[in-house]
C-alpha cells in the first residue's frame, strides 16, 4: 500500500501548478492586506489633563479613536445621536481603558439646534477642550434632509462640524495648544462644490454628494487653519482608508447580491477600525505635526490633496456660504 509520504509526494508532483498559483495567491493577498493597513502612530504622547471631544465615538473609527485618548489618560467625551449605544461604548473604553474619565453627550449633526446645545454644554460645563475630532459621518444615503432642511450628507458631514467647531473656538483658544482634527476621505478627489446648487435637488446622486461633503471637509480645515494662525490652534484633515465599519450601510443596501458577496470578501483585505484610525490618532498626538496646520494625511503623513481641495478662493466662498447657513452671520 502506498504510505502517507508518498501520496503527498505524488499528490504535489501532480498539482504542481496550481500549488503554485495557491501559494503565491496567498503570498500576494498577505502583501495586499499588509499595504493596505496602512502606517501606525507610534507616538508615546500623553494626555493626563487634557479633554479630546470625539464626534460619533460609539462605532467605527471614533470609537477606535476614543479608547486611545483614553488609554493615554485623556478626559475623553462622546459626542453622539445614539445614546445607548454612546453609553455602551463609554462603558467598554472605561472598562478597557481603566479610565473612567470618560462620558457621553448628546449630539445629531442633523440639527443645529443640537449642535448649538452641545456647544452650550461644553462651553458650561468644561474649563478646557484640547483636542476636537470631527469624525461622525453619513455615506452613500438616500436623498434625504436635515432638521433645518439641508441635503443630509452636505449637512451632517459638513455644516454641522462647521457649526459645532465656530461655538467651540473660544474654549480652544483658551486651552491652546490645542488641534482640530478633521476626517475627510479620498472620495474629495472627486469631489466639487455645487456652489449654485449646494443641497443637489436639481441633480442628486448619492456618490456626488458624498464626494461634495468630504471635499469641503477639506476646504474647512484648509480655511479654518488660515483663519486660526498664532492662536495656538492647529488644523487637520485626513483620510482614513478603507475601513470595514457600518459607515457604507446605505449602500450595501441597495447592492445585487453578487455586489454584496463580492463586497464582504473584499473586507476581509481592507483595514480593521483600529488599523482606520491610526491617521486620526496622529494627527491628534503626534509631536511632529504640533507646527503644522491646514495639511491633509493619509497613513500617518501628510499628502497633497486633490488640486480643488487647495483653492483658497473655494475655501472662502465655502466658509461665507456655511457660516450663512448655519446662522453664523
Amino acid at each position: 500500500m502506498q504510505n502517507y509520504a508518498e501520496a503527498v509526494q505524488e499528490f504535489v508532483e501532480n498539482h504542481a501548478t496550481g500549488l503554485t498559483a495557491v501559494i503565491l495567491t496567498g503570498v500576494g493577498l498577505l502583501a495586499f492586506r499588509r499595504w493596505m493597513a496602512g502606517g501606525v502612530c507610534r507616538s508615546e504622547a500623553r494626555l493626563e489633563g487634557k479633554t479630546v471631544l470625539i464626534t460619533g465615538a460609539n462605532t467605527g473609527i471614533g470609537k477606535e479613536t476614543a479608547m486611545d485618548m483614553a488609554q493615554r489618560g485623556a478626559r475623553v467625551i462622546l459626542a453622539c445621536r445614539d445614546m445607548t449605544k454612546a453609553r455602551l461604548a463609554a462603558d467598554e473604553i472605561r472598562q478597557k481603558s481603566g479610565n473612567g474619565n470618560v462620558t457621553v453627550k448628546k449630539l445629531d449633526l442633523a440639527s443645529l439646534q443640537s449642535v448649538r446645545d452641545l456647544a452650550k454644554d461644553v462651553q458650561q460645563n468644561e474649563e478646557r477642550l484640547d483636542i476636537l475630532i470631527n469624525n461622525a459621518g453619513v455615506m452613500m444615503c438616500p436623498k434625504w434632509k436635515t432638521e433645518d432642511g439641508f441635503e443630509m450628507q452636505f449637512g451632517v458631514n459638513h455644516l454641522g462640524h462647521f457649526l459645532l467647531t465656530n461655538c467651540l473656538l473660544d474654549l480652544l483658544k483658551k486651552s491652546s495648544p490645542s488641534r482640530v482634527v478633521v476626517v475627510s476621505s479620498l472620495a474629495h478627489t472627486r469631489g466639487k462644490i455645487h456652489f449654485d446648487d449646494i443641497n443637489l435637488d436639481k441633480d442628486y446622486s448619492p456618490e456626488k454628494s458624498y464626494r461634495q461633503s468630504k471635499l469641503a471637509n477639506v476646504l474647512f480645515a484648509r480655511e479654518l487653519a488660515a483663519r486660526l494662525q498664532g492662536t495656538g490652534v492647529t488644523v487637520y484633515s485626513l483620510h482614513p482608508g478603507v475601513i470595514r465599519t457600518e459607515l457604507g450601510r446605505h449602500l450595501f443596501q441597495t447592492w445585487a447580491l453578487w455586489k454584496r458577496v463580492l463586497f464582504s470578501l473584499l473586507m476581509f483585505l481592507v483595514k480593521n477600525p483600529w488599523e482606520g484610525a491610526q491617521t486620526t490618532i496622529y494627527c491628534a498626538v503626534d509631536e511632529s505635526a504640533a507646527n503644522q496646520s491646514g495639511l491633509y494625511y493619509s497613513d500617518c503623513a501628510p499628502e497633497t490633496p486633490a488640486p480643488q481641495a487647495l483653492d483658497d478662493a473655494a475655501a472662502k466662498r465655502l466658509w461665507d456660504l456655511s457660516a450663512s447657513m448655519v446662522g453664523l452671520v
